[in-house]
């Protein structure tokens, strides 16, 4: 690997570390539609070589439980 390349990859986890600490990691299409629908959860990616494997949420992840138990709905999508 060239000295310019190890700058490029250099920059690129820089840049990327920050987008990830100023929570700036979804699409304005996905922000969008989690705030048309209010969505409370947890959302989840799994990367492998730059493309996502797995990808999955959870509802209801901040809420608190009415009669003592959590019933939160759970799903993954692959691509």
């Amino acid at each position: 690997m060239s000295n310019l390349d190890n700058c490029n990859e250099g920059k690129n986890f820089v840049e990327f570390r920050r987008k990830v600490q100023a929570a700036e990691v979804l699409s304005a299409a996905i922000e969008h539609l989690l705030k048309s629908l209010k969505f409370s959860g947890k959302l989840s990616v799994m990367v492998q070589n730059g493309r996502v494997l797995k990808s999955g949420y959870e509802e209801g992840y901040f809420r608190q439980p009415h009669s003592g138990s959590v019933s939160t709905g759970d799903a993954s999508v692959e691509p």
